[in-house]
């Protein structure tokens, strides 16, 4: 058994190679350009939502207060009619990047606590890169890969941007393997 702050290494480096590695991905790569559409006529729909003065949060339509009110004849209609689907509202101005780059960098370093926790619990000093390598890249994807599935399940996120989630988990899980295989004591 190994404790994690003996792992304190990999996990640190899995982070920074994860965040090199997600930002090759978004900004070199652009893939994911495509992910979002424009509205049609963004200008008047923008105007119509800032005079409804929502705050920031999710918001699904048509929206039923409980589930029970999803099978009465005028909910029906109100989804047949459409559309439906969820809005997220984000706070006003332009997007901070940097809180979000330091929540995804903080992010992968709890996934790499985690990946250090199972594989520390498992597995001892001196085991192989190729073993290590293989387990804490499971353990990995799982965290990286596996989520993003949830919301085209639930959240009607097409599954062409889910696929392209789920390859970048891969890309971070192996990356994270790499440097857990590395530096495993």
């Amino acid at each position: 058994m190994i404790s994690i702050l003996s792992l304190w290494q990999p996990i640190l480096a899995s982070a920074v190679f994860v965040f090199i590695a997600s930002s090759i991905l978004h900004m070199l790569l652009k893939y994911h350009h495509t992910d979002f559409r424009k509205l049609p006529d963004e200008e008047g729909t923008l105007a119509n939502l800032r005079s409804l003065d929502l705050t920031p949060g999710l918001y699904h339509f048509p929206h039923c207060a409980a589930p029970s009110e999803a099978g009465k004849p005028e909910m029906i209609e109100k989804f047949n009619k459409g559309p439906v689907g969820l809005v997220t509202i984000f706070p006003s101005g332009p997007p901070n990047m940097a809180k979000h780059l330091t929540l995804w960098f903080l992010y992968s370093v709890l996934i790499g606590v985690f990946v250090a926790y199972i594989a520390g619990r498992t597995h001892a000093d001196g085991t192989s890169y190729l073993s290590i390598f293989r387990f804490t890249g499971t353990v990995a994807f799982m965290a990286y890969g596996v989520g993003p599935i949830v919301d085209s399940v639930w959240k009607g996120v097409p599954w062409s941007s889910t696929a392209k989630g789920v390859f970048d988990g891969l890309v971070y899980a192996l990356v994270t393997a790499g440097a857990f295989g590395w530096l495993w004591p």
